[in-house]
């Protein structure tokens, strides 16, 4: 919790920025835009929710993905997220 803590992070926040994160198309700028929490707290917060074992799979899967860093995507790419998932409004999933 202290990164929670630390940028005044609600439940509802920590649950939405675990979900943009698990997301293999939103990068990590897209959560510093939203909730002003850069990669380096991004990856602390994951830390301290997940189990072990889910963090080393996630880490391992995220690092150096171009899709998650900004600078290494295609210029084509503009979006957040991927074309078939479901509508974002207001940091609340649709139909959930």
């Amino acid at each position: 919790m202290k990164t929670a803590k630390k940028y005044e992070l609600s439940p509802q926040d920590i649950d939405r920025i675990i979900e943009m994160a698990w997301e293999d198309r939103t990068p990590f700028d897209a959560i510093r835009e939203q909730f002003a929490v850069p990669e380096n707290e991004v990856i602390k917060l994951m830390r301290q929710e997940m189990k072990l074992n889910s963090w080393k799979m996630w880490r391992a899967r995220v690092q150096g993905r171009s899709t998650k860093h900004k600078k290494k995507r295609p210029n084509e790419v503009e979006r957040f997220h991927c074309s078939r998932q479901k509508g974002i409004s207001l940091n609340k999933i649709s139909k959930r």
